[in-house]
């Protein structure tokens, strides 16, 4: 089974101009898209291509103006409430943990909204928190976390409902670059490799997508404009994904994210 299969994927808005007219302005076009299971699939593009549209769409934030979306073989327009128990979705520079609770807290908070009873959610709390790394740091406040123990968190905070696929928006956009490689390495080590979780990463850092993607979409005004491998990607020709990026892209102007 797929993890993620989109058929004809289209999202899009209307913004007034003045006080009678609409504009229709289409943020994410007929994407057509296979996720396997067990990968880490990457998807490219620069800031406005829509990445952040078709990330909200697959996790149920956004509702599709046409097209299909199935997700660990729940179709969205049928089975919204199966998908959302079989995801979790992490954003960059984490906003949703309270500064003023540990981290261990922070984890109870949220295991309460995923309705795990607190006699399985206190060990499995701390279960997690030293899968990651912060067993050390469990009691700390989480304001006194760096940027790399915040993404290490969110992981630990998207694995409490055991899903099958967690989402990554830009999850190193606020790390600076040892942090950065280190949170790679353990989405690799951790995540695909232990967990054997299916990871959708976008982001916009090339080398990020070459280092952990086995499979890459990139993604251009709404539209893909290539998947497939990152063998694929040097081919016979021995391009550079930077080589495929700008060939996909070219010059354009970017409305949404």
């Amino acid at each position: 089974m797929h993890a993620i299969i989109t058929k004809n994927l289209t999202k899009y808005f209307f913004h007034r101009r003045g006080l009678f007219k609409k504009q229709k302005i289409t943020a994410v076009n007929r994407i057509n898209l296979t996720v396997e299971k067990g990968e880490i699939f990457g998807l490219l593009g620069p800031n406005g291509a829509g990445k952040t549209t078709l990330i909200k769409m697959l996790t149920t934030i956004l509702t599709p103006s046409d097209g299909n979306i199935t997700v660990n073989g729940f179709d969205l327009r049928k089975e919204e409430e199966k998908i959302k128990c079989s995801i979790s979705l992490i954003y960059p520079g984490e906003r949703s943990f309270y500064p003023r609770l540990t981290g261990r807290q922070n984890l109870a908070f949220f295991s309460g909204l995923y309705g795990i009873p607190s006699h399985l959610a206190k060990s499995k709390i701390s279960e997690l928190l030293e899968m990651v790394g912060l067993k050390d740091k469990a009691d700390v406040w989480f304001e006194e976390y760096s940027s790399g123990m915040a993404q290490r968190l969110a992981v630990a905070r998207g694995l409490l409902n055991n899903p099958d696929i967690i989402f990554m928006d830009e999850p190193t956009k606020s790390l600076d670059p040892l942090e950065a490689q280190k949170f790679r390495i353990f989405i690799k080590e951790f995540v695909i490799r232990e967990q054997k979780k299916t990871v959708f990463l976008a982001t916009h850092q090339l080398n990020e997508a070459e280092e952990v993607c086995s499979r890459i979409a990139i993604l251009h005004l709404g539209e893909i404009r290539f998947c497939g491998s990152v063998g694929e990607v040097i081919g016979p020709e021995k391009k550079t994904l930077y080589d495929l990026f700008l060939e996909a892209v070219g010059q354009g102007k970017h409305e949404f994210s």
